[in-house]
């Protein structure tokens, strides 16, 4: 078996990324530097609003969003919310079932105005578009970032849709980690304080 080189791994990437998607609730196509500045303005207003962020993940998507609420409080000064304290999420996925357990969570916190990430590399994921329905129902404003499939059921739910068109798990998590780097070093450089 032929390993392909590294180089071809990296290429591979830096073309997904030039190519990311996005799109409004409506599913029309928008600029993705626009789409940036869309989100980048939502954490500045939910900072200036005192609303915060809520982000919701399994897997490699969960070690996203905890890094995004990470750099979130700590550069951007957003209050931010993930939900994947061990012992909360074994006794909600034990009481409720696990597709139910961040819809609980989102029901208990969230509040209109707040900010909801779903972060899904296949976009199928129940417990993430439990979650997102929830907080819509809630008054929150959806960011989501998928890949796979580009009709995949959680890029029709939000306000504003991240789709990166690879049906791998490697280049679909990288890239949503390169994207949640450049959405708060962007917000940084939009006023936030250090």
């Amino acid at each position: 078996m032929r390993i392909p080189k590294a180089s071809h791994y990296v290429q591979d990437l830096v073309a997904l990324l030039q190519q990311v998607q996005c799109t409004g609730r409506d599913q029309a196509p928008i600029a993705f530097d626009q789409g940036m500045q869309r989100i980048v303005d939502g954490l500045i207003a939910a900072r200036s609003e005192n609303k915060k962020a809520i982000l919701v993940g399994n897997g490699g998507s969960a070690s996203v969003v905890g890094h995004l609420q990470m750099d979130l409080c700590n550069a951007v000064r957003v209050r931010a919310l993930c939900f994947h304290d061990a012992p909360l999420l074994t006794a909600l996925s034990n009481d409720f079932g696990y597709p139910a357990a961040f819809e609980r969570c989102v029901q208990l916190w969230a509040e209109p105005g707040d900010l909801l990430f779903g972060i899904s590399s296949s976009g199928r994921s129940e417990n993430i578009l439990r979650a997102v329905d929830a907080a819509r129902a809630k008054g929150c404003t959806i960011v989501t970032l998928s890949g796979f499939a580009d009709d995949n059921p959680l890029r029709q739910r939000g306000d504003l849709n991240i789709y990166v068109g690879s049906k791998e798990y490697g280049p679909v998590e990288t890239a949503h980690a390169c994207l949640a780097h450049m959405i708060t070093d962007l917000a940084c450089a939009s006023g936030a304080p250090t």
